[in-house]
């Protein structure tokens, strides 16, 4: 790992205050306009405003992660990346660096999200908040590879869209906005198999549900290994074009 490389992304994005406040902004918005207005509803015997809240951190966390496409796509338009080939930094060590960025600011949304769902009365204990934690975390790879591809695939002008649109059909396929297609259909079948699915199930670990079985865990890695895949594959496809 290039710790000076590193070091300047993680700067660039905290300084982006435009950007990073704006990828902050929605899933608070969202939480506090929905969850705000029914914080003394039930669903599923849950307080609306605790269930609710699983759902954004998934939905906040999984649009940071993929938002770093943006990133490459910009320094892809303006050559940044070219001249980066010609340094000693890796690809692995630039790979990384936006990776964990993404990760900061996913993290950085799940704290908001719960000092917001505490002020609307969500209880969090210490086990639930490392529990989700520690799966989010997990979860997240795959959308970390989605992030990659799509800055590969995308220019920057079309990564409004692409990540917009592609994040809220994931969303919702996924069940952070409630639950897809009831207890069977394919509907559900094809919610189940989406890595979105699982994302949410682990943030609903912070409200007691259970942890992933077997299937999770096998879903989580096929998306993995295939998206990653993908994502190199665009990458050396861009590579060759220089």
């Amino acid at each position: 790992m290039n710790g000076t490389y590193l070091r300047y992304e993680l700067l660039r994005t905290v300084r982006n205050k435009r950007a990073f406040v704006f990828s902050l902004a929605f899933p608070l918005v969202f939480f506090y306009l929905i969850a705000g207005g029914q914080r003394h509803q039930l669903l599923a015997g849950i307080p609306f405003p605790t269930y609710y809240l699983a759902g954004m951190v998934s939905f906040g966390t999984m649009a940071a992660m993929i938002s770093t496409g943006a990133k490459i796509a910009a320094e892809r338009e303006f050559g940044w990346n070219r001249q980066l080939r010609l340094t000693p930094l890796s690809t692995r060590s630039y790979m990384r660096a936006k990776v964990l960025t993404g990760y900061l600011t996913a993290m950085v949304t799940v704290v908001l999200l719960f000092a917001a769902g505490s002020s609307l009365g969500v209880h969090l204990t210490a086990k639930g908040v490392l529990q989700m934690t520690g799966l989010v975390i997990v979860g997240l790879i795959p959308f970390a590879a989605l992030g990659i591809l799509v800055g590969h695939l995308f220019t920057p002008d079309s990564m409004g869209p692409v990540i917009g649109g592609g994040v809220s059909i994931l969303a919702f396929l996924g069940g952070a906005w409630g639950p897809v297609g009831g207890t069977s259909g394919v509907l559900h079948n094809v919610s189940q198999a989406t890595p979105t699915f699982w994302l949410v199930a682990a943030s609903r670990t912070l409200v007691g549900a259970p942890g992933w079985d077997a299937k999770g865990w096998i879903i989580v890695a096929i998306w993995t290994v295939v998206i990653g895949a993908l994502a190199a594959w665009a990458f050396r496809r861009d590579t060759e074009r220089v």
